[in-house]
Parts: structure tokens; C-alpha cells; sequence
């Protein structure tokens, strides 16, 4: 009891910080802009309760928590009581380098386990952290943490969110485990009132998922008036009472309750007696005390969780605002206290004024009693919960089969391949993923070397029964493949997941991911998550462009060079060759292990000491593979997103610029151009991405006074004449590479592609959009003024 009543305490000091901390921003806190800061009073107040049990009770150090994103001030407020947030950062909610508008593992100096904030991401997180909790169990590693509960905090409206859909059926189809959505169903939405009957929908959903469903309705308060003579019948006209009546009467309080029981459930003795002996205040407190906001009734369902390690569902009732005066009102979603209300809730918290910030302030118990209560809370034992993993060694070269024709989707399977075979602690951390086109994406030969990861071993059966097949796939604890369904957006949040073991588990793990390039679009949301959240991945997309040709317009990608680009996080390389991405991959798999400062490199001008992610854009088109010395200064180059195949010389008029597979048709179009021009330049393109990033940051460096610093790019283009122009070509969006000209300021004729649609063999739609080697030469040509084009073809 003792326990129960410093929780009390503790969740009315939450709340008020929470309230407080939203008020400060948008009513006391300068505002230059005059724009409304926001913080969802109302929606971060319907969770109180449950985070107060959550976070000071039922918690335990290797359990991870998702918090709904409108609960983020509430979240931050519990972590100051706890020690983990501070006082300036409150003071700064959703300021410049404040405490974040949603918990962000990266920008919140808390102890934020996932990012949220893009609404059903954060749940999805906790299914796939579940399960690749389960595959660092699995492998007995020797610092092997104990098993935890993966936890959401999830809004009802949240649940409309497809993704969640999609996260439930893969986490059944994998045996998920020691996962806890706790459903905050508080039945209101930004806009609306949610539908009636929704609970159901909801319970019948989880249940055929294989969940327990624990619905937390009644509170202990309203369990005891059922109990009473006539308490049946008000729990029947709770059960009956539509949402938005409940909602409207609790924000109009207790008479408005007394006279709408009592008109409905009329002159009936017992019924009446339950409800007159109450006043207006005890009456609204019992209608309120729904199964969410009751602390004894969360903690006994929490423990009995606690007893198992199947996924539970607690569907627990909440009013919005809950503790607030704009509780229950359907417009409260983004609604504000007027300073008004705030005077007088600050009153009611016993909060003096000037001590709003306070830990300790208006608590019923003293100091050194929560003080000691706090730190003897068991989440925070084990203190800050990232954790340091050891980097693994990455080879000074990847293995590659030569071949004269390949394809760089082919060298990637083969290269995958090599490692697998070498056995070495690189191929071991290595887990691989993909959305149903394992095969079709060249991982299948990964697969029958290391194998399908599950909990129970399952065999082979085409194997077993001696069936002929290209595919050996085991199923086992020792496999190193997730299989997946065809969903992409579980593609990115398991990549994701896996992406931060190190942190959340203590585990390396290099995750390689493969996918169609153009569905990269369909799990778009979820990407930027996992490189918001800074978690480690590598993604190899294929195939990519125009150049899968028959396949048509639904599969071209057009834009995902651009994607690539302007993802932060995310290092983005296409090679057109298989030696170049042999050094890619090479150089990717150590880049996803660093840690570093932000210091930019003062050659590239780019920040590869703190790493992060890499994006691949392959191709199933085979080219002729370059034998060649593969030095330092080239695998450089390569890496830094560029460098000459063909150096221009002093009088180039011209030179090509191309990116990917169209390496073929821009080779051929510089030797047409070279039979009356000369010098003409061949630059191969790696990374836009790198080489664009390093310029920018150059650029930005020499306008902070340091007048010597130069980029790659800038080094690539310096030797180029003034008069000399460039023509860009790509199998992707022209403007990937548009903005070469103005590094150096030179004319700049981009070729790509920009309209879908067109099926056909590789050469009929490279002469359809213009990116062959006579579309390149017609480009450079109308660069030249005064200089007649010759007319190839009908452009």
C-alpha cells in the first residue's frame, strides 16, 4: 500500500511536469516566431497512469520501451524525476536542442530505447526487436543479456496505421515472444471520436495473432460500486454508453453524470442509492476510474505478463486529458490550458509559485522518501542501457570470382557468397534479410551456405525427400537469413531493428537487406526511420531503372537515386562494375561500425567517422568487367564517389559524366566524340551522393573563413577548362547528376530519365528516353554553339 500511494504521487508529479513543461514552451518561453509550439497536453495525460506503473514499477532494466509520440512530454518529464533528463531541456521542449517533440534515441540526452514519432513505427520496432532478441539468443553469445520485454505505448487512432498490420502477421509467422502493446484506448483521434465496437475488432485482431488479450476496462473503484446493490446495472450502462457521450459527460463532470444516470437508469432504488450517495466529485471520480488510470490494476496485469513470454495485448480504457480540465472534449487533441486553467491545476498540485520545476514540489510524502523510492526503482539499475559492442574485422579485401560479363546484381550474390564461404568472423555477424525476392535478388547461394534463421529446427523437405532443387534451406538457430513476407516497410524496421543490437542488446550485427529498387518508395517512411534512429544497415537494391526493361513502368525506378541523395544517414553508391562494389561493400561493412566525432574529413569534407548506413543501386544488366589493378588511390576514388576512367586533356570541349550500368553507352559515346574532338573526358560517377555531400560541406567550410578547403569533386573538375562542357547520364532522375556545372561553373547537359511507363528490350527504351550512346553524343553536341547536330535518329 505504501508503494501504491508513492505511485500516486509520483504520476500527479509527472503530469504536471508534463503540463507544466508544454505551458512553459507555449505561454512563458520567448517566441520570436509567434508560432504555436504545441505538445499535446491532453493526449500525453491519457497515459499518465500506465507509464507511472510502467517506469516506476514494473520495468525492468532489459526491457525496451516504444512511447506513443504524443506521450513524449510525459516521458520526459518521468526521466527527470529519474535523473535521466534535465532541467534546461525541459525548460526548452521542442527548442532548439531541447528536450525532442517526440522520444528520439538521438537528439534526447534521456534514455530513449526507440525513436517515435511517424505513428506505428514505433510499435512495428518492438515486434522485430523481439525477434532479433531472439536470434542474439539463440546464437549463446558470450555477453548475452537476460531476455526482455519488448514494450509499446500505443495510441487507439494509431492503430489505423497499415504497417501495424503488417508487423503483427510477421511477427506471428516467426513465434513472436516477450512483446507488450499496451493499447492506450482512450477513443478519441486528432479529428473524431473513434468508431463504437472498436475494442472488438481489436481483441479478435491480437487474439488471431496469437496474442493474449488483457482488457483493462474497470478500475478498482468502479469494480467495488459493481459489487454494490444495483452495480450491475451501471456497469451494463457503462458498456452500452457510446464514446462520445462518455466523452462529453466527462468533460462536463459530475453533475452532468448524476443527471444523465439518473434520467437513464431512472428511479430504480439500489441503482439510484449507488449513484446519490455520491457527490458530484466522487461521482466523477468513479466514472473516470476506467481500467487505465487505475495504478493497483495495471501493476497486477503487468506482473501476471511478467509470468510468461507469450505477446500480450492490454487493451486498457483511458479518458484523453485524463487529470487535465480539457479531459474528455473532442477538440482537446492540440489543445492548450489557457493560463487560467494552468493557475488553478498548478493550485490543486499544491505547487508553489516559482517552484514548477521542482522534482520534489507538492508531494504529499517527503524528500528523502522518494528520493530513496526512486532509486530503488528496478528499470534504472543497471543505470544508462546503451550498450558498447566490440567492431568486427572486416578482411583488407573481399573475395570475387573474376568473370568477363556480370551483372553488379550477380557480383553482389557472389560476392555474399565469398564470405560465406570464408568462415571468417565477418560472414558469423552478417544477417541477411529480404521481402520474398531472396532468390530474385541473388541471396539464395548466401542462404545455402549459412541458412535460415528460426527458434526450431526445421528441415528441408524438398531436400529430405530427395525433390531436385536449386535451394538448400535448413531452417535453424544456427541460420543467418530472416525470411520475411512481401512487405517492405517490415523490410526497413527489422534492418532497423537489427541495426541497433550493439546498442539495445550489446551485440554486433551487420545486417544486409535486399529488395527491388523501386519499392525502396513503398518502405520509404520506414527507412527514414531506421537512419533517424541511427541504426546500421547495408541495402542492396536490384534491379533498378529502365534497364529491367520488359518488366515496364510499375517496376522502373526513376527517383531513388535522388532518395539516395537526400537521406541522411544513408550513403548512397551506385557502381557499374563489380570490382568498384567489391570495394564499396568492403569499405561499407567497416563504415557501418563507426562511432567517431563529427569531424569532417579535410580531403572529402565528409563526416565517415561517425558512419552510418549504405545504400546499393545494382542491376541485372551484365557489362563487360574491366581487368585492372584495383590501388589505393583508385579504391579511394571509388569510395569518395568518383574518378576518371578516360582524363581530360587541356583542350576538352567535352566531357561525359556517367553513373551505373549506362557505363557501356557512355564509353561508346566518348569514342564517337573523339573522332573530331579532342581530350574529351570519362568520368565514372560512384556515389552522387558522396561526391554532392562533400561539395556542399566544402562550399560551407570555405564561407566559414577556411579559404583552402576543397572536395573531391572539386579536385575531379579543377584541370577542366572554362569553356568546356559536361553531359550527364544516368539510368535514374537527370538531377542527380545536373549539378555537376556548378562546382566549377561549366555548361551541363543532364540526361536521365523523368516519365514512366515504356516496356521494351534495354536498347529500344535507352533510345526511347535518350540515355544511349546516340542520345549522349546529340546532348554534347547541342553544347557546342554554333556547331550543327548531327541527327542520328529522331530524338
Amino acid at each position: 500500500m505504501a508503494d501504491l500511494k508513492m505511485l500516486g504521487e509520483l504520476e500527479r508529479k509527472a503530469l504536471w511536469l508534463a503540463t507544466w513543461t508544454i505551458h512553459h514552451a507555449n505561454h512563458l518561453r520567448d517566441n520570436a516566431d509567434g508560432l504555436k509550439v504545441g505538445g499535446h497536453q491532453a493526449s500525453s495525460a491519457s497515459l499518465a497512469t500506465i507509464m507511472t506503473a510502467l517506469y516506476f514499477h514494473a520495468l525492468q532494466p532489459h526491457d525496451r520501451v516504444a512511447v506513443k509520440p504524443h506521450a513524449s512530454p510525459l516521458f520526459h518529464a518521468i526521466q527527470y524525476l529519474l535523473g535521466n533528463q534535465t532541467r534546461d531541456k525541459l525548460e526548452n521542449f521542442r527548442g532548439y536542442k531541447g528536450a525532442q517533440s517526440y522520444p528520439s534515441r538521438t537528439k534526447d540526452v534521456d534514455d530513449v530505447d526507440f525513436s517515435t514519432g511517424s505513428v506505428g513505427l514505433g510499435a512495428a520496432q518492438t515486434i522485430f526487436a523481439s525477434l532479433v532478441q531472439d536470434y542474439v539468443g539463440a546464437k549463446g553469445w558470450a555477453d548475452r543479456q537476460p531476455e526482455g520485454k519488448m514494450v509499446a505505448l500505443v495510441g487507439d487512432a494509431e492503430m489505423d496505421e497499415g504497417n501495424i498490420f503488417e508487423a503483427l502477421l510477421e511477427g506471428w509467422k516467426h513465434g513472436l515472444r516477450n512483446t507488450w502493446w499496451v493499447i492506450d484506448y482512450n477513443r478519441q483521434s486528432l479529428d473524431a471520436v473513434v468508431r463504437e465496437g472498436l475494442w472488438a475488432r481489436f481483441e479478435a485482431i491480437f487474439q488471431n495473432f496469437g496474442w493474449d488479450v488483457v482488457i483493462l476496462k474497470y478500475g478498482k473503484r468502479q469494480q467495488a460500486a459493481f459489487a454494490e446493490p444495483g452495480g450491475e446495472k451501471l456497469r451494463e450502462w457503462i458498456d452500452a454508453c457510446p464514446n462520445q457521450l462518455y466523452s462529453a459527460l466527462t468533460f462536463q463532470g459530475g453533475a452532468a453524470w448524476r443527471k444523465r444516470l439518473l434520467d437513464d437508469l431512472g428511479e430504480q432504488g439500489s441503482v439510484s442509492q449507488l449513484i446519490e450517495k455520491r457527490n458530484d466529485s466522487e461521482l466523477a471520480q468513479l466514472m473516470s476510474n476506467l481500467g487505465g488510470h487505475d495504478i493497483e490494476a495495471l501493476l497486477a496485469a503487468f506482473e501476471e505478463a511478467r509470468s510468461h513470454d507469450r505477446p500480450v495485448c492490454f487493451l486498457a480504457y483511458t479518458i484523453k486529458g485524463h487529470g487535465l480540465p480539457l479531459a474528455g472534449h473532442k477538440d482537446n487533441h492540440a489543445g492548450l490550458m489557457t493560463p487560467g486553467q494552468i493557475e488553478t491545476f498548478r493550485e490543486s498540485m499544491n505547487v508553489r509559485e516559482g517552484h514548477e520545476w521542482d522534482p520534489f514540489e507538492g508531494l504529499s510524502v517527503g524528500e528523502a522518501q522518494a528520493r530513496a523510492y526512486l532509486a530503488r526503482v528496478p528499470f534504472t539499475q543497471r543505470g544508462r542501457r546503451r550498450f558498447v559492442a566490440p567492431d568486427v574485422p572486416v578482411p583488407e579485401r573481399l573475395a570475387l570470382g573474376y568473370q568477363l560479363t556480370m551483372s553488379t546484381q550477380q557480383g553482389f550474390g557472389l560476392i555474399m557468397h565469398e564470405i560465406a564461404k570464408a568462415g571468417e568472423p565477418l560472414a558469423d555477424r552478417i544477417v541477411t534479410t529480404s521481402p520474398d525476392v531472396t532468390v530474385s535478388t541473388n541471396l539464395g547461394a548466401w542462404v545455402n551456405r549459412r541458412g535460415l534463421f528460426s527458434r526450431q529446427t526445421t528441415p528441408d523437405l524438398f531436400k529430405s525427400e530427395r525433390i531436385p532443387s536449386t535451394y538448400n534451406w535448413t531452417s535453424s538457430p544456427r541460420g543467418q537469413h530472416m525470411e520475411l513476407g512481401i512487405a517492405e516497410m517490415n523490410l526497413f524496421v527489422l534492418l532497423s531493428a537489427l541495426g541497433l543490437s550493439h546498442s539495445i542488446f550489446g551485440e554486433r550485427i551487420l545486417p544486409v537487406g535486399t529488395l527491388y529498387d523501386p519499392f525502396i518508395e513503398r518502405g520509404l517512411d520506414a527507412l527514414n526511420y531506421a537512419c533517424y534512429q541511427d541504426a546500421r544497415f547495408m541495402i542492396a537494391a536490384t534491379p533498378s531503372g529502365v534497364t529491367l526493361a520488359p518488366e515496364g513502368g510499375a517496376h522502373q525506378s526513376i527517383a531513388t537515386p535522388l532518395i539516395g541523395m537526400s537521406q541522411d544517414g544513408l550513403a548512397s553508391f551506385e557502381p557499374a562494375f563489380v570490382d568498384e562494389l567489391a570495394t564499396i561493400m568492403r569499405w561499407g561493412f567497416e563504415y557501418m561500425q563507426r562511432s567517431g566525432e563529427g569531424e569532417r574529413d579535410q580531403m572529402t569534407w565528409l563526416r565517415d567517422a561517425i558512419g552510418g548506413s549504405v545504400y546499393l543501386r545494382l542491376s541485372t544488366r551484365t557489362l563487360d568487367q574491366p581487368k585492372r589493378e584495383m590501388t589505393p588511390e583508385l579504391q579511394a576514388d571509388i569510395i569518395n564517389g568518383g574518378y576518371w576512367m578516360r582524363k581530360p586533356g587541356p583542350n576538352a570541349e567535352v566531357i561525359i559524366a556517367y553513373t551505373g550500368v549506362v557505363a557501356t553507352e557512355a564509353i561508346e559515346a566518348t569514342g564517337m566524340l573523339g573522332e573530331d574532338r579532342r581530350d574529351i573526358g570519362l568520368l565514372a560517377v560512384t556515389s552522387a551522393d558522396r561526391l554532392s555531400a562533400g561539395w556542399t560541406a566544402a562550399q560551407r567550410a570555405r564561407e566559414g573563413g577556411l579559404g583552402d578547403a576543397t572536395s573531391h569533386v572539386d579536385r575531379l573538375l579543377s584541370d577542366i577548362p572554362a569553356h568546356c562542357s559536361i553531359v550527364t547520364v544516368i539510368d535514374g532522375h537527370p538531377a542527380t547528376l545536373g549539378w555537376l556545372g556548378s562546382v566549377h561553373g561549366h555548361r551541363v547537359r543532364p540526361v536521365g530519365i523523368e516519365h514512366f511507363g515504356q516496356t521494351g528490350s534495354i536498347a529500344e527504351l535507352y533510345r526511347h528516353y535518350g540515355i544511349d550512346a546516340l542520345g549522349i553524343v546529340a546532348a554534347a553536341e547541342g553544347l557546342t554553339p554554333g556547331k550543327p547536330i548531327r541527327r542520328f535518329r529522331t530524338i
